[in-house]
C-alpha cells in the first residue's frame, strides 16, 4: 500500500473571475470525487506563507493555479521543479508575496514536496466577478482531469 501523502491545492482568488480557477478545481474534486486516505484536497485561496505547514507534511503536492505565461486564455500547463522555481519573481514587500514565491520559501527551508504545477492561462483577473469566463469554464473540465491524472500517477486512488 502507497502511504506517500498527497496534497492537492487549488489557489487563487475566487473574487478575482479566473484568478479563482485553482480554488474551483479543487472545489469540484471534493464534490464529485472520494480519494483514498493518503489524498488531502485543500482550498489555498490566497493563504500564501501560511500555507507552509501544510505544504511541508506533504511527500507529493499537485497545485491548481492561475498562471499567467502569454499564452491564448485557457491554455493549460504542466510545470514541475526548475519549471515552478523560474516563475517566481521579485517582489518589493511581504504585501506582495505570491504563491510561487511561498514554494520558494519551502524549497529554502527543505520541506517542499515534489510538486507538480497544473496552471490555466486567464483571460480575466481585472474586475470583480465569483465567475470565471467562459473561455476559462471550457479548460476546467480537462484542467480536473489533468489533476486527477497527477494523483493517480503518486499513488492516490479514486474510490
Amino acid at each position: 500500500m502507497n502511504t506517500q501523502k498527497i496534497l492537492v491545492l487549488g489557489v487563487g482568488n475566487v473574487l478575482l473571475h479566473d484568478e479563482g480557477i485553482g480554488v474551483h478545481v479543487v472545489r469540484d474534486l471534493a464534490e464529485n470525487y472520494c480519494f483514498s486516505d493518503n489524498v488531502t484536497l485543500m482550498d489555498g485561496g490566497t493563504l500564501g506563507m501560511r500555507l507552509l505547514d501544510t505544504i511541508s507534511q506533504a511527500d507529493f503536492m499537485v497545485v491548481a493555479d492561475t498562471l499567467c505565461s502569454g499564452k491564448a486564455p485557457g491554455t493549460l500547463s504542466r510545470l514541475t521543479g526548475e519549471e515552478i522555481r523560474d516563475r517566481v519573481a521579485a517582489k518589493n514587500s511581504l504585501h506582495q508575496v505570491s504563491f510561487l514565491e511561498t514554494i520558494a520559501y519551502a524549497n529554502f527551508l527543505g520541506v517542499l514536496p515534489e510538486t507538480v504545477l497544473i496552471g490555466c492561462e486567464p483571460e480575466n483577473l481585472s474586475a470583480w466577478g465569483t465567475e470565471v469566463t467562459p473561455t476559462v469554464a471550457a479548460a476546467r473540465p480537462e484542467m480536473t482531469q489533468m489533476v486527477l491524472k497527477e494523483v493517480e500517477n503518486a499513488g492516490g486512488k479514486l474510490l
